[in-house]
């Protein structure tokens, strides 16, 4: 082989193996970069439209409480006393459209701005809902306000409504405590919460009513139909009217406490371009990188050939035995000139460059699989564990469904924060107490669950004993800004194969006990029993 030859064959070989390799990776890392981003960008608007539909009810649910707590006022019968409260609440709540109170026969005897007072409204909802108990009317109209409302000039204003009755001694409704809260909160939720995700890219939210109308979006949306599954909770790539795709989290309104809601749903968009973007400049750093890196290996051989020749076959060698998989294979320090040393130097830290980043996606995949908050596996982890110890047949496992008791007043009265402390705290404790080759996981929210695989040869976990200890130490309290507080745990138990042959049938009867101990008291533990099952089936 001649001089001219050796150096080709090395520049050629060199710039060939550099951008295979960069290409591979490239390949490799903005596919899984892509997957990951669309999956967090998916999962935020999921956990923006629930923000969103949460706020919503929570606001519902504390007027409602309002009203039905002002309408136990004795002294509210009296439509003086009623007008003096009315004038005070209208003045400190700049949300409140019209308040007013209305007699037996449905006259207006009190009312903010004097407005309808004296009107008959015996045949409107807020009355005659308002008589029977307590009342939470959907968006609506109201033309007999326009134009007199100060905060809504020129528009057909639009309401939610509360009442509840006024009653006597007895118990008779005597007349309605009604409210026509101003739709206008609302839309200040809406644009206080998309102010605080500037530079979310093509952000949009809305607010649905019960049937799937636009109650709050783009103004061209508004009392549409909105042109998605706006039914399935989650989130979605879709494809929306103007014929792009978008990353759509969707998220129910279910209510709060005694509140059953509306029926309102939440929605959250944004253009899958943002993913493609990223992952588009991620590809295009990395092809450049590798072009670079093969022009610059390429002159490098191509000018060293000449006294590299027998120092390269070792190189080569190694080379063709990593290539091969081989472990413990390294680039040869060799001697001979400097040129020839830097090179095999150079090819020493390619190498291991690539097995970092093999390292690091390895480490990327493990925090796939893990609870960022309680640092225990997740839900998915949990699922393919289940599916991979249990679907070859053979062996048997209990399975524990936990759920916190008390959460959620926490999370309402100390913030998210707290709760997320207590969480913690609760996932912390929960994995001090399993065996090694048992799993414990946070399936979401406050929900655990664990499996106890069963090994031939070894004894059943006694569940009972496990159960108490479980219970104990989620009850320690749990310090949060010098308070300390509590919470409980409902534990729901069933074991394959001895309750069902299928996993799906025994997660389902575990959920089934758990929720059977909440029914029974909470901060306990029930095993599922076909007793249990006849029961279900007797009340249905």
């Amino acid at each position: 082989m001649n001089i001219l030859g050796l150096r080709a064959t090395v520049a050629i070989t060199t710039a060939v193996l550099v951008l295979g390799l960069t290409f591979a990776k490239g390949l490799f890392v903005t596919s899984q970069a892509e997957h990951t981003l669309t999956r967090e960008i998916g999962d935020s608007m999921t956990e923006l439209a629930r923000s969103l539909a949460g706020q919503l009810d929570q606001t519902m649910w504390a007027r409602a409480n309002q009203i039905a707590a002002l309408a136990q006022i004795d002294s509210l019968k009296d439509p003086a006393v009623a007008q003096a409260t009315i004038d005070e609440l209208k003045r400190r709540d700049p949300t409140i459209a019209w308040m007013g109170v209305t007699n037996r026969q449905g006259d207006v005897v009190a009312a903010s701005g004097g407005l309808l007072l004296g009107k008959n409204i015996v045949t409107r909802p807020v009355h005659v809902e308002g008589m029977k108990g307590l009342f939470v009317g959907d968006v609506h109209e109201a033309v007999a306000l326009k134009g007199k409302v100060p905060h809504l000039p020129g528009e057909t204003p639009k309401f939610v409504d509360v009442s509840a009755a006024l009653r006597d001694a007895g118990g008779t409704a005597v007349g309605a405590f009604a409210v026509h809260y101003s739709w206008d909160w609302a839309r200040t939720t809406l644009r206080d919460l998309t102010a605080s995700l500037k530079g979310r890219e093509g952000l949009a939210l809305y607010i649905l009513s019960a049937d799937g109308s636009v109650l709050i979006g783009p103004d061209e949306a508004v009392g549409k139909p909105l042109p998605l599954d706006w039914k399935t909770e989650g989130w979605s790539i879709a494809r929306w009217g103007d014929g792009a795709t978008y990353l759509t989290g969707v998220a129910h309104g279910r209510g709060l406490y005694d509140y059953a809601g509306l029926g309102w749903t939440a929605v959250a968009r944004q253009p899958i371009r943002v993913v493609e973007a990223e992952t588009g400049r991620l590809r295009t750093t990395i092809i450049v990188a590798g072009a670079v890196l093969a022009a610059l290996f390429s002159a490098l051989g191509w000018f060293a050939a000449g006294r590299i020749a027998r120092p390269l076959v070792a190189i080569t060698e190694a080379a063709e035995r990593i290539r091969r998989g081989e472990n413990g294979v390294e680039i040869p320090n060799v001697g001979g000139s400097t040129e020839i040393g830097r090179l095999s130097a150079a090819l020493r830290d390619l190498i291991e460059s690539l097995t970092n980043k093999d390292a690091a996606l390895m480490r990327l995949e493990d925090i796939a699989y893990e609870d960022r908050l309680t640092a225990l596996p997740n839900r998915r982890y949990f699922e393919q564990y289940v599916e991979a110890s249990t679907g070859g047949g053979g062996g048997a496992a209990t399975m524990m469904y936990i759920d916190l008791d008390g959460f959620k007043p926490i999370n309402d009265r100390l913030g998210h924060d707290a709760g997320d402390i207590v969480l913690r705290q609760v996932g912390g404790r929960l994995a001090t107490i399993f065996r090694d080759d048992d799993v414990v996981a946070r399936l979401g929210g406050d929900e655990f669950a664990a499996v106890l695989p069963r090994q031939a040869g070894r004894p059943a976990p006694d569940t009972a004993e496990l159960a108490a200890r479980i219970i104990a130490a989620v009850n320690e309290p749990v310090s949060i800004g010098g308070e300390a507080v509590r919470v409980g745990c409902s534990i729901g138990i069933a074991s394959w194969p001895e309750d069902s042959a299928e996993m799906a049938v025994v997660i389902r009867r575990a959920d089934e006990a758990l929720y059977k101990a909440k029914r029974d008291g909470r901060n306990r533990a029930v095993r599922w029993t076909p007793v249990m099952a006849a029961a279900d089936a007797a009340a249905e």
